[in-house]
C-alpha cells in the first residue's frame, strides 16, 4: 500500500466513525477530531481514542482498557486487529460506545 491510500482509508474511515455520532446527543458521545487524532468522549468521562500510525500503515485504536492495532485488508476492505482476533475497527467502536453509554451505532 502506498502512502496516498493508506491516507484515504483513513479518512474514510473517520468520516464513517463521524457519520454514525452524527445524531448522538453530544452529553453522550462527543467526537473530537484533532490532525490524525479522533477522541470520543463519552459522559462517564471515559474514552476511545485513535491515531494514524503511518510508517505502519495502521490505526491504533485504545479504550475500555485495551488497546488495538488494525491494519486495512484488501481482500475483505475492512480494517481487522492485526492479533488475528478478527475484530475490526468498526464493530469495536461500536461495542465499546454500545457497553459505554447504551447507544447501537450504525457504522
Amino acid at each position: 500500500m502506498d502512502k496516498s491510500r493508506y491516507l484515504a482509508l483513513v479518512e474514510a474511515a473517520y468520516r464513517r466513525i463521524g457519520d454514525g455520532f452524527e445524531d448522538v446527543d453530544g452529553e453522550d458521545a462527543d467526537l473530537e477530531p484533532k490532525g490524525d487524532v479522533l477522541t470520543i468522549r463519552y459522559r462517564d468521562g471515559s474514552r476511545v481514542v485513535m491515531n494514524t500510525q503511518g510508517p505502519v500503515f495502521q490505526i491504533w485504536l485504545a479504550g475500555a482498557g485495551r488497546g488495538w492495532h488494525f491494519s486495512f485488508d484488501e481482500p475483505t476492505g475492512r480494517w481487522l486487529d492485526d492479533k488475528g482476533t478478527g475484530d475490526d475497527l468498526f464493530s469495536v467502536v461500536r461495542r465499546i460506545t454500545k457497553d459505554t453509554v447504551g447507544i447501537d451505532l450504525r457504522l
